[in-house]
């Protein structure tokens, strides 16, 4: 019995089989059905049926367990036999190719301004007009805060009328020690005299010049009531308002300007990378790339100008910081995006889909579709993965065809039914 269920389970994708076999179980089951209702019961039975009608019912019976019997131990013939084979694994493949293959770093960094400022008072006063709007985008030198100036006005006023009454001071103490120097050449007028007449005029002189400082210092500090932007950039949110009074050792600012055109990311790559790293900025400019957290949009491209002084020893890695235009805003301070620093083209590499590279127990391999359409695995050692392609340094060789979808249903050996993934076509084989 057991090679018979063998049998059927060799031959049960044949439907002639199958309706066969259900015939042959059929009859067996019949049979044995009579038997067990005991002899007597069966005489019985073809007493009542007559005995023409159990002669052709065993007939029939047998006929059909002998056919059946010998039909499945023949197994199909024809169209049917064909199909016994093994049934070949539909995949996906490509041809392995030679082409351009870019060697990038990949990392993680933090759009930072390259300029950012907390706008402060510099005297105390009253704040009179605020001539910004929240987040608004403001140039160099545009007014922002109006600081009272009428006490800086009053502190001017009085040291230009300061410089003035020095002045006169001194035009009449330069009177007198001409008077007192023609006096004393002719004996009327004693040394002590001249040479006191000579400090005042000196003295005034020094007066008149701390008077200028002075004036420079008012003019200064009425300045220092309309605040300007430092720099092009955004204005953040507005941390005071009109009429509040203003310090100039306030420790809270009173708004920020960030500039956005051109901003900086830094970044981080693995300590043993610098030397590539180095050697390439030396050489030519290095593009960098910003990303999405995600990597699926690019934010940007810009150019590395700067390479830390020295390495994080807990985290083995090096900061580095690049430039971009930011043209469209898309970065912004504080956002964490992907990086990919470009260093250098490889021109003749090796190159498959990194979906055709699986990993195994002893390591890394790849289906190569043999001449026959048979699958053949194949050891590779695979120098980087970049954008979807691989570059392959030892394994395979430019033409090849080899799987890249599908594999999980592929062993050595297997016949495939192949499908090229750029045209679409399937590929048979004899």
């Amino acid at each position: 019995m057991g090679a018979i269920f063998q049998t059927i389970a060799d031959r049960i994708g044949d439907t002639s089989t199958l309706l066969l076999a259900v015939l042959f179980f059929g009859a067996v089951a019949s049979l044995v059905a009579l038997a067990v209702k005991g002899l007597g019961q069966t005489l019985q039975h073809l007493k009542q049926a007559g005995t023409f009608t159990w002669v052709l019912a065993a007939t029939i019976g047998a006929i059909g367990v002998y056919v059946g019997w010998q039909e499945l131990m023949r197994g199909p013939s024809g169209a049917g036999r064909a199909q016994t084979g093994p049934s070949r694994v539909p995949v996906h493949s490509a041809r392995v190719e030679r082409k351009a293959f870019p060697v990038v770093l990949n990392g993680l960094g933090t759009v930072q301004p390259l300029n950012m400022v907390s706008v402060r008072s510099r005297v105390d006063g009253q704040i009179e007009k605020i001539a910004f709007e929240e987040g608004q985008m403001v140039h160099e030198g545009d007014p922002l805060v109006q600081i009272d100036p009428a006490p800086f006005e009053a502190a001017l006023n009085q040291a230009i009328a300061k410089e003035a009454q020095d002045q006169a001071s001194l035009r009449n103490a330069q009177q007198d020690l001409e008077r007192t120097t023609v006096l004393a050449k002719q004996g009327n007028a004693t040394q002590q005299l001249l040479d006191q007449r000579t400090a005042q005029v000196a003295q005034l002189i020094a007066q008149l010049q701390a008077d200028k400082a002075a004036i420079e210092s008012a003019r200064v500090q009425l300045n220092y009531t309309t605040i300007n932007s430092p720099l092009t950039g955004r204005v953040g949110f507005r941390l005071i308002d009109r009429g509040n009074i203003v310090h100039a050792n306030d420790q809270n600012a009173m708004l920020t300007v960030t500039q956005l055109q051109p901003i900086a990311v830094i970044f981080t790559a693995p300590e043993d990378q610098l030397p590539a790293i180095a050697s390439a900025l030396k050489a030519r400019p290095l593009k960098v790339t910003a990303l999405s957290s995600d990597g699926r949009k690019s934010l940007g491209e810009g150019t590395l100008f700067l390479i830390d002084n020295q390495v994080d020893s807990a985290s083995g890695t090096i900061r580095l910081k690049a430039s971009f235009d930011n043209t469209n805003n898309a970065l912004w301070p504080g956002l964490s995006v992907a990086t990919r620093l470009h260093l250098n083209t490889l021109p003749d590499a090796i190159v498959v889909p990194d979906r055709a590279v699986q990993r195994g127990p002893n390591g890394l391999f790849a289906y190569v579709v043999a001449a026959d359409g048979t699958a053949q695995m194949r050891k590779l050692k695979v120098g980087r993965i970049e954008d979807g392609d691989a570059m392959i340094e030892e394994g395979l060789a430019v033409g090849e065809q080899i799987v890249v979808s599908g594999q999980y249903r592929v062993q050595p050996g297997a016949p495939l039914q192949v499908q090229r993934a750029a045209e679409g076509q399937s590929i048979k084989f004899d």
